[in-house]
């Protein structure tokens, strides 16, 4: 399963969040976006309960993190 998590960042943190992310297990990739989100993030996992797991008590957990959206992508 994987997710593109969305991610809206405190002013001034956006490389220290940018390299917590990185470390994430899970986390594929992570770019710096401009727009209403500061960063997306690709999340590869088991099943929804461990996106969820890693999004909520990985991610969202991470300083200077102020709110996020996620994806999750579908096959057609």
């Amino acid at each position: 399963m994987v997710g593109l998590v969305l991610i809206r960042l405190e002013a001034g943190k956006e490389e220290a969040v940018l390299a917590k992310i990185r470390d994430v297990k899970g986390v594929k990739k992570v770019q710096a976006v401009f727009g209403r989100w500061d960063l997306v993030a690709t999340v590869e996992a088991s099943d929804l309960g461990a996106l969820t797991s890693v999004v909520i008590k990985k991610i969202r957990a991470i300083e200077g993190v102020s709110a996020t959206e996620t994806l999750v992508s579908t096959a057609l």
